[in-house]
């Protein structure tokens, strides 16, 4: 029997009892959270196929954002008619391709004519190298990509960072990685995550990088180069995540068994950690980009309604829940 797809089995996890049927409550949490909330105006960047731009529209209609259309009128207009949806109420920007339309979108950025950004259809490293080259859409905090990822597994969202974003993080890096989770989990109403710093073992070993990373960014905590968290690391994920492990391993940790952010070494452990979630347990995933002037909604092709819909309300949240960084 699949524990995932069972309405009978209640599954012991992290020291709380969750029922499987409960699948998809955090997001529905963290959009009730965003009711009441001005949408944010949004640009979606080459929405041309039925998906991605019903996902912009769904979420108009929800309420979070208000989509400006960028990319191709004649294509975006044959998928509205594909998908038998009506443009009237939205405006559109026309642009000649993709990349057009990438430029396009991060100029209006730019210039604070939108609020947010939100990719369409088309690759992400073309979604974002306009906005990673301009400059007035950068912050002192280098750009992060962070999913929050709702399990019917884990009883509360899980935080994967960084996916998407920073391939091969350094230390400095990573310092500004674990703050964009920390502060976004904190527009998210926690107001102390608990971070885990993850690598293959708990000790601290020159052969593994991660390891020596974990342990400086512990003792940066200490000194005050990251706030508003309560830090530990180097930790394995059966530790982050399951306090009896961290007991039979001996160790002692106030986060084990506890955490709420989950820091990866680089980009590969945390897209198949993220995706091995999802195909796996059942997780649906939904995430942003922050470090920037405006937050960035990475939607995937295979985005189900309601992660597409909880990557709104996260972006809404984080915009309206403080001004970003000179």
């Amino acid at each position: 029997m699949n524990p995932v797809d069972s309405g009978t089995i209640t599954v012991q996890q992290g020291g709380a009892s969750v029922r499987p049927e409960a699948k998809g409550r955090h997001y529905q949490r963290i959009i009730e959270q965003a009711e009441g909330l001005q949408p944010l105006r949004t640009a979606v960047v080459h929405p041309v196929d039925a998906l991605s731009l019903s996902g912009a529209i769904e979420a108009a209609r929800a309420g979070l954002i208000l989509p400006v259309m960028v990319g191709p009128e004649a294509k975006i207009r044959a998928a509205a008619e594909q998908a038998k949806l009506d443009l009237t109420p939205y405006e559109l920007v026309p642009a000649e391709h993709s990349h057009a339309a990438a430029v396009q979108a991060a100029a209006l950025a730019r210039d604070r004519r939108v609020e947010a950004l939100m990719k369409g259809s088309l690759h992400t490293d073309e979604f974002m190298m306009p906005i990673l080259a301009e400059e007035k859409l950068r912050t002192e905090r280098r750009m992060s990509h962070i999913f929050v990822i709702d399990t019917p597994l884990y009883p509360r969202p899980l935080f994967v960072t960084d996916a998407a974003i920073n391939i091969y993080p350094n230390l400095s890096d990573k310092r500004d990685i674990v703050q964009n989770a920390v502060d976004l989990a904190h527009a998210l109403g926690n107001p102390s995550p608990h971070v885990a710093i993850l690598s293959a073992i708990e000790t601290v070993t020159e052969k593994i990088r991660s390891t020596i990373d974990a342990a400086a960014l512990c003792k940066m905590a200490d000194r005050g180069q990251i706030t508003g968290a309560v830090i530990d690391g180097p930790l394995a994920f059966d530790n982050a995540v399951s306090r009896e492990a961290a007991t039979s391993k001996g160790i002692i940790s106030p986060v084990a068994g506890r955490a709420d952010i989950f820091v990866v070494p680089d980009i590969e452990a945390g897209n198949m950690l993220a995706k091995q979630l999802e195909y796996l347990a059942g997780a649906d995933v939904a995430g942003v980009v922050i470090g920037a002037r405006v937050p960035i909604i990475l939607t995937s092709r295979a985005d189900k309604s309601l992660a597409r819909l909880g990557s709104c309300a996260i972006a809404l949240l984080w915009a309206r829940y403080r001004v970003p960084t000179a």
